[in-house]
């Protein structure tokens, strides 16, 4: 395949002039250069330094199932080191789940309609919109949620951790006694958080950590001082690490040649940068890709509209935010329902969805609804991109050069 941009292909009609040492050094030359192009930043530059004794209480609220109203979920359940923050299934599981990864599926328990996302570089400089369809968003320069005109913080991190506590199926059991809370607005959620907030201000170990970190009284602690804790845990904990590219770009590593010309295809003809750039490798905007849709669907019956379900934007309708591509080879499953479950297929049906479906297998209703986003995808950047099985493994191989550890390691809590 033949690269794309101009400084690309001006350097491939120069490679016959020079040795091979000296072909391999324009290469790395015009791929730093645009890496560099793209947003690429040195990681420290991403962060946002916390208070280590707020991370610390952070990461014990994180842990506690004391946050979800039937005291059997916690953050650390559907975000795993070993899954590379997430959950390791298609989509996750809530409350009344057990076990870790699939066990979830085995054992039973509340189905939350998406797959479980990663925490990668949430709440780094510049990394503002979260969730799938974008329900916290502050790329306006003010926060946009489901709070409305009463959001509880203007950072928009903090405000993203207020929703998972709220949400039926996620971490409030969805049953009769639970029927009061379930009308999703503003004041039943504020009841809720009060008795979340209670159980923690009561605790022997939150209740005095929490205290002393936020300095204010044990008994005057409120939510919004708990999801401080958490979201300061997330922006240390998952911040981004020095990876093997960061060494690439900025100390003249060497990587190896199919990570480099997986990395020249990802900055040239393979189009990936277009919406996967910057230091997280995403626009942080919303795309359709026509995957697979995988369970019942945000919207019920194998659908959901994605940032429609948000914004009411016809032209967004199916859209999803473009993923942030760090640890992406630890992320497994693939897309907004988990419906592809490897690296590389998922490489191959975003440029051909029809790789990843059988028709005969769809019912009518839900290849209607394939056509609809195929239809919306049909006018993006990937569509009439061909690859090689050759590039589809130079990406995949590019692609393990962003992956690094966390901070500190999550306790498995069931």
């Amino acid at each position: 395949m033949k690269y794309g941009t101009s400084a690309v292909m001006s350097a491939a009609m120069s490679l016959c002039c020079l040795t091979p040492a000296g072909a391999d050094g324009l290469r790395d030359t015009v791929l730093r250069d645009a890496i560099l192009a793209s947003g690429f930043l040195p990681a420290e530059e991403t962060h946002i330094e916390q208070p280590q004794d707020l991370v610390e209480v952070g990461k014990l609220l994180f842990e506690s199932r004391l946050l979800s109203f039937n005291n059997d979920t916690a953050c650390a359940s559907c975000h795993i080191d070993r899954f590379g923050s997430a959950d390791g299934i298609v989509n996750a599981i809530g409350t009344e789940g057990e076990g870790v990864g699939s066990e979830r599926v085995l054992n039973g328990g509340d189905i939350v309609p998406r797959n479980a996302l990663p925490f990668w570089g949430r709440g780094g400089i510049g990394f503002d919109t979260f969730f799938w369809d974008g329900k916290v968003d502050a790329s306006s320069g003010y926060v946009i949620s489901q709070f409305g005109d009463r959001n509880p913080s203007t950072d928009p991190l903090v405000v993203a951790v207020h929703l998972p506590p709220a949400e039926i199926g996620e971490m409030v059991i969805d049953r009769s006694e639970t029927e009061a809370m379930q009308t999703e607005d503003v004041e039943t959620a504020n009841k809720l958080y009060d008795i979340l907030t209670a159980r923690v201000r009561d605790d022997d170990v939150l209740g005095p950590n929490l205290a002393a970190a936020r300095q204010v009284e044990q008994g005057d602690i409120q939510f919004l001082d708990i999801a401080e804790a958490i979201a300061s845990f997330i922006r240390f904990n998952y911040r981004i690490g020095q990876t093997r590219l960061h060494d690439f770009v900025f100390e003249e590593a060497k990587l190896s040649d199919q990570e480099r010309d997986g990395g020249l295809l990802f900055y040239g003809s393979g189009g990936c940068v277009t919406c996967h750039r910057g230091p997280y490798f995403s626009d942080l905007d919303f795309h359709v890709v026509p995957f697979p849709q995988a369970g019942f669907g945000r919207n019920g019956f194998g659908v959901d509209y994605g940032r429609f379900n948000v914004n009411l934007l016809e032209a967004d309708r199916y859209a999803m935010r473009t993923p942030p591509l760090l640890n992406v080879a630890k992320t497994a499953p693939y897309g907004h329902s988990g419906s592809i479950p490897d690296l590389k297929d998922v490489i191959r049906a975003h440029i051909d969805p029809l790789y990843a479906i059988d028709p005969s297998k769809m019912t009518l209703n839900d290849r209607n609804e394939f056509y609809g986003r195929l239809r919306l995808w049909a006018v993006s950047p990937l569509n009439g991109v061909v690859m090689s099985e050759e590039d589809v493994r130079d990406l995949a191989a590019f692609l393990e050069t962003i992956s690094y550890d966390s901070e500190m390691s999550v306790a498995i809590v069931d």
